[in-house]
């Protein structure tokens, strides 16, 4: 039967959003993942905690000042009181202080590191997945190859000849950790290039490098997004093992593993608040940064969203 061009549109299907609010007839993937990510209150907690010690180590010492410089013989080892709320360590510093000026490079560290980890391993993976064939295979031998080479030896080594500073760290650890994401992205390229979109843009005479950065990376951001919270905690995790080993940063820099490696000689001594708070300030953060991540993966990946 014949339809009337002239005869009105039907109206659209206007759904109702869970708060009784209307919404249009297409809701926004990333809209859909905010608000999953928003129900999930252990990833709420992880963001606050996070934000929190954003704020404590770069805001904190604006308003409370303190000398992470000079050493005091005379104030070493102080139990905490109304003057040094969390006591001084051996050198004299205020321990409140020294946490914040610690928290300030292993935050520092787990970002920077992450964000280099997180630019190689996508365009390597992305590159990987959309040569395919024997250049995928040869690019993630690669990735075996520095999978197999030991991590800690070659940044113990590194820090020693060259000197531990807040930038090598970063590069080091960020280098020696783009594997994990090169593979992520590569298998969802391999997903990706055979969409049709992805054959339409080729029909379009797109080149490799467009294909890459206009259409596979864009739509892979899901991937990377979530790793990208899982990389700054290995990242803080790996400063503060090295910092506890002696190898990390060296005065007047300090990151929260020195201070827990200064902080284990007095622990018999029983001086608790060298080694409680710090050792606090890590275990929250990679927390936050795992609850973070397990949140961002549940909601940008459609299949793991509750119904």
């Amino acid at each position: 039967m014949a339809t009337n061009p002239a005869a009105p549109l039907p109206p659209l299907d206007v759904r109702r959003a869970p708060e009784g609010g209307e919404i249009g007839p297409v809701q926004s993937g990333w809209r859909l993942a905010l608000r999953e990510f928003t129900s999930n209150r252990l990833a709420v907690l992880g963001f606050a905690i996070l934000v929190f010690f954003v704020l404590f180590c770069f805001v904190g010492p604006l308003l409370y000042h303190t000398n992470q410089v000079n050493t005091n013989d005379l104030t070493t080892n102080l139990p905490p009181s109304a003057q040094y709320p969390l006591g001084t360590d051996g050198q004299g510093f205020d321990e409140l202080g020294r946490i914040m000026k610690g928290g300030q490079s292993s935050l520092e560290i787990g970002f920077f590191a992450a964000f280099v980890a997180i630019v190689i391993g996508t365009l390597f993976g992305a590159v990987s997945g959309l040569l395919g064939g024997l250049a995928d295979s040869a690019l993630m031998r690669v990735v075996d190859v520095f999978l197999s080479i030991p991590f800690l030896f070659v940044v113990l080594i590194l820090a020693v000849r060259f000197g531990a500073t807040v930038a090598s760290l970063s590069l080091v650890i960020g280098f020696f950790a783009w594997q994990v994401p090169a593979r992520l992205v590569r298998g969802e390229v391999l997903s990706l290039r055979e969409r049709d979109f992805v054959h339409a843009a080729r029909v379009a005479g797109s080149g490799r490098w467009r294909l890459i950065s206009r259409h596979l990376i864009p739509n892979a951001l899901g991937v990377v997004i979530v790793n990208v919270t899982f990389q700054v905690a290995d990242a803080i995790l790996a400063v503060a093992y090295i910092g506890f080993l002696g190898f990390g940063l060296h005065y007047p820099n300090v990151d929260w593993g020195d201070m827990l490696s200064n902080g284990s000689n007095y622990l018999q001594d029983g001086y608790w608040w060298l080694i409680y708070p710090v050792g606090a300030c890590i275990v929250l953060t990679v927390m936050a940064l795992n609850f973070i991540g397990d949140a961002l993966r549940d909601s940008l990946d459609v299949r793991l969203r509750r119904r």
